[in-house]
């Protein structure tokens, strides 16, 4: 009779997808196991859509109870917002603007994000895009996995945690929904799907749904957002055992502007100096002082900063009284015959782009991405206790993101050494490359050089080659990837089972950076340029990128699964092999250690001209002396392999049905990405500076689980450790990633949560969550170039950042919040509330500095600093403070009303709802990847998302 009941109920919970927390198919089987433990995970559904699983990881599931509670449309990360170590910033309210995760203070890169058990992450550099996820109406479950991955897991960075959502299945019956939602900033969006229910003898059923979203942006007057998503699944049940075939597909399109990536300075001027007296009457302590000189410079106090995001003249933020700013609108200047044209400026007192010129400021750029993914997901049974699972895929991407540049119209001079051997370098101007291009020693050629594009060709219709146009220039970016994930189990008796399985993940990554034309209001006529790119006078098109990737991941894995003492104790056992293969070719030269490129469109004659003007030298290393480069790296392919065996343990015991402890442990790996090993081929493959580390991870959990059916409650210690910690920030103006090697850190914390329900129509939830990271050492800066400052005192020291025993930048220090629930017949109310607190924006915790000249030695060449007794020989500066060490605490809270139509003739599927984010409007520093290892550094963050009121009827039967 026992084995009947489990076996009965296996069967059911077999159909249910909320009874899964894993990520692949042959994961969810592998978790799923006998009967007993299907009995186990039914029993703990969860509360309010809240669950925290009874397995050997930490983990924490939200089911689509919970997930249809929150703003209709808004990104599933967003929704983990609500589990504790989870920090998510939203860069809007609606969810179709990305933002910022952390989980225990891993960001984005280092955080496998799965949909149906197929990646997400950017496949060059691993980025999370929050705006391109799945409509959360169709998600069934999201579960995070806190500080570990699935050993099949298709991961090349996961060196953290894991976020996996699944999509619903079909119904058996025929049904369909209607959703649309109104709110602030004109959002607006409709959702549709449909339900075939059975639509053969074989049991074959699908869904299929659209939605389209639009709002204006948050916080400046120009910007629009507009989404729309197509999706579908046919899923097909073979036999009665569990055994399917689904496939699914995803279609997504963004098209929206940057805005509110404000630089993080509260400084209330715009400060420079002078080092020579203006004209006038000397008078001591003016700017007419005659001892004012390169050592005696002269503070300028310029004028007022002003809230927006130009990181020349604005500042961030002081409150939400000075948003929204302004975005100034503009008409480019049509071209006058015979005269050197420039860009001309827009002038608009108090508007952000004051001075910038026409289609060039930051909230004009746009960020259009088009994805899209086959999934097929599938399980079949060759015998009792042999389970096959296969889950191939395809995904697509076409995205890009960045603003302007200002296209020479002539052409480059590419001859170092001038029309005479007496001449200074690059003599001819492109002008001069146009009415003199047969001067001896000019080489006047199309390309695009020192961050500029010479087209050689009449750009805005004036007739002549003399004019600098803006036109538009992002970094674009084609991906196709394929994948599959495959997995063997086997149960050698009822308690003990082991799986196999074979993970594929291959990425063609190309990345071009083609230019397009602007309107004359500044705004581009194709947002992809790559469509219709501009082409130079020798018909390559004008490009600041060209590279092709190659990410290719082998892996297999095993896994065992035990239990003893009558199913108290259940022990996991795992080990993953890893196969990374990085194929790239850069078809652009390479000009400096940060990556910067020149690219001339593949033209065999002018790339050997290129090496001959700049002949390529490499010097190790020597002693004190560091390595040196001149030159430029010319365009190559290279290939880097990595591998690494990742095991993994952990268990749980029962004390009795309700109580259990868990602990467990997993090794995790983050290669180099893409951009980071691009940047590396200014340096020889054989030199160390080519070569980065990959960055490895030892995680360990622990931590005590209480589970009834009105009482759940987790918390437990966790402990990182790092080695070779890679840390990033990205720059939107200059659109370049820098990265920074922090060494070992170690992570440590605590999480946990409690969910109660004392009576049936009240949940109560609380969670919260402790972190410390620690860089162990100091990290190296540079070297000493000279001794005239006071922390050099000799010519190749190293200089070194004071890091050791400091936090890393970007994560909270502690979050906690939580949620009541209320249900009184057809009326819910729900209200949630989370603090987030302090975020470090520098590895040295320390105030964030700007000087008005030149570093020297990596310090600001004060008085102070250059009191040595080596003279000082180059510039002064002043040193001024722009931001304090850290972002302050923050409160958000929000509601969500939802009033069922049953009372009112209608079915219960069909009713109102209201949710209001951020009812107070707090205001706070948003998200932010982390800021630099110098403390001269102004980062630019978003600005949190503001108060937004959003009403939704949804219809359905």
């Amino acid at each position: 009779m026992k084995t009947k009941l489990f076996t009965s109920v296996a069967c059911a919970a077999l159909l249910i997808p909320g009874a899964a927390y894993a990520q692949s198919t042959g994961s969810v089987d592998f978790e799923k196991g006998t009967a007993d433990i299907v009995v186990t995970a039914r029993a703990s559904k969860g509360i309010d859509g809240i669950q925290s699983p009874n397995t050997t990881k930490a983990k924490g599931v939200l089911t689509q109870e919970f997930i249809a509670k929150q703003t209709p449309g808004n990104s599933i990360l967003d929704t983990i917002n609500n589990l504790p170590g989870v920090s998510f910033q939203n860069n809007d309210p609606f969810g179709s603007a990305g933002g910022t995760l952390t989980i225990r203070g891993f960001d984005s890169s280092r955080i496998s994000l799965t949909f149906d058990g197929i990646p997400l992450n950017d496949t060059g550099n691993y980025a999370l895009y929050s705006n391109q996820q799945l409509d959360p109406e169709l998600i069934d479950q999201v579960n995070v996995n806190y500080g570990s991955t699935d050993v099949d897991s298709p991961s090349a960075s996961a060196s953290g945690s894991t976020v996996n959502y699944r999509t619903v299945n079909p119904t058996d019956d025929f049904g369909a929904r209607l959703e649309g939602s109104y709110g602030e900033y004109n959002f607006f969006r409709i959702f549709g799907k449909v339900d075939t229910g059975v639509f053969t003898p074989f049991g074959t059923k699908a869904w299929f749904s659209a939605s389209h979203a639009e709002n204006n942006v948050v916080f400046n007057n120009f910007g629009k957002i507009d989404k729309q998503q197509y999706n579908g699944k046919i899923y097909q049940p073979i036999g009665s055992n569990g055994d399917f075939i689904s496939v699914s597909g995803n279609y997504n399109e963004n098209r929206n502007n940057f805005f509110g990536s404000a630089p993080l300075r509260y400084d209330n001027n715009v400060l420079s100096q002078i080092t020579k007296p203006n004209a006038g009457a000397p008078v001591a302590g003016t700017a007419t002082d005659p001892t004012i000189s390169t050592l005696n410079p002269f503070l300028v106090v310029g004028a007022g900063r002003t809230a927006g995001t130009n990181g020349a003249i604005n500042r961030f933020p002081l409150g939400r009284g000075e948003l929204p700013y302004s975005i100034a609108r503009c008409q480019i200047a049509p071209g006058t015959a015979g005269v050197a044209d420039s860009p001309a400026n827009v002038v608009a007192p108090g508007a952000s782009n004051s001075g910038i010129a026409c289609g060039t400021s930051f909230d004009e750029r746009y960020n259009p991405s088009n994805t899209g993914s086959i999934r097929i997901n599938s399980r079949f049974t060759f015998a009792p206790g042999l389970v096959l699972t296969v889950d191939p895929s395809y995904q697509y991407t076409k995205a890009n993101g960045g603003g302007t540049v200002v296209a020479r119209e002539g052409t480059r001079d590419i001859n170092p050494a001038g029309p005479t051997p007496a001449s200074p370098a690059n003599t001819a101007t492109p002008t001069q490359c146009v009415t003199a291009p047969t001067t001896a020693g000019y080489n006047c050629v199309p390309g695009y050089f020192g961050g500029f594009p010479y087209i050689g060709k009449d750009l805005n219709g004036d007739g002549d080659l003399l004019d600098t146009v803006n036109v538009l220039a992002p970094s674009q970016t084609q991906t196709r990837r394929y994948g599959v994930i495959a997995s063997l189990r086997y149960d050698i008796t009822p308690e003990h089972t082991i799986r196999v399985g074979y993970t594929l993940d291959y990425g063609r990554h190309r990345q071009t950076g083609e230019i397009g034309y602007l309107q004359q209001n500044g705004a581009p006529f194709d947002v992809f340029p790559v469509n219709n790119p501009i082409l130079g006078s020798n018909g390559y098109p004008l490009e600041k990128r060209d590279r092709l990737s190659l990410a290719i991941l082998n892996q297999g894995s095993a896994e065992y699964r035990g239990e003893f003492f009558d199913k108290k104790l259940v022990i996991d056992l795992g080990v993953t092999a890893k196969f990374f293969k990085r194929d790239l070719t850069n078809y652009c030269f390479t000009s400096s250690s940060g990556g910067f490129v020149e690219c001339f469109g593949r033209d065999a004659a002018l790339q050997a001209a290129l090496a001959g003007y700049n002949p390529y030298s490499y010097t190790p290393a020597s002693g004190t002396t560091p390595a040196s480069v001149t030159g430029w790296a010319a365009p190559q392919h290279r290939v880097y392999n990595y591998s690494r065996v990742l095991p993994s343990a952990g268990f749980t015991y029962k004390f009795d049905p309700a109580f259990s402890i868990y602990a467990n442990y997993s090794k995790g790996i983050q290669v180099p990405g893409t951009d980071n090993l691009y940047n590396a081929f200014y340096f020889p493959q054989s030199a160390p500076q080519a070569n980065p580390t990959p960055e490895t991870t030892d995680n360990f959990d622990a931590g005590l689980r209480y589970t009834s059916s009105t009482l759940q409650a987790q918390v437990g210690p966790w402990y990182t450790r790092f080695t070779n910690r890679l840390a990033g920030a990205y720059d939107p103006d200059t659109q370049t990633t820098f990265y920074r090697n922090l060494g070992r850190v170690d992570k440590y914390g605590v999480d946990g949560s409690v969910t109660y329900r004392p009576i049936r129509e009240v949940t109560l939830y609380a969670y919260g969550s402790y972190l410390k990271s620690e860089i162990k050492n100091n990290v190296a800066l540079g070297t000493c170039a000279n001794t005239q400052t006071i922390n050099c005192t000799s010519v190749g020291q190293q200089i070194y950042a004071l890091t050791a025993g400091k936090r890393e930048s970007g994560a909270p220090v502690y979050t906690f919040g939580g949620r009541i629930q209320g249900d009184f017949g057809p009326l819910e109310i729900g209200l949630q509330a989370k603090r987030t607190g302090p975020r470090y924006y520098n590895d040295q915790n320390l105030p964030n500095l700007q000087c008005t000249a030149s570093l020297v030695n990596q310090i600001c060449p004060t008085l102070a600093n250059t009191s040595t007794t080596t003279a000082f020989t180059g510039t002064r500066g002043f040193e001024y403070q722009v931001a304090p060490s850290k972002s302050p605490a923050y409160t958000q809270v929000d509601i969500d009303v939802r009033l069922a139509m049953g009372w009112a003739g209608l079915n219960d599927k069909t009713y109102l709802q209201l949710n209001v984010q951020n009812v107070f409007n707090a205001f706070y520093v948003g998200g932010f990847s982390g800021g630099s290892t110098s403390t001269y550094n102004v980062p630019f963050v978003q600005i949190g998302s503001p108060r937004a009121v959003v009403g939704t009827l949804n219809v359905a039967f």
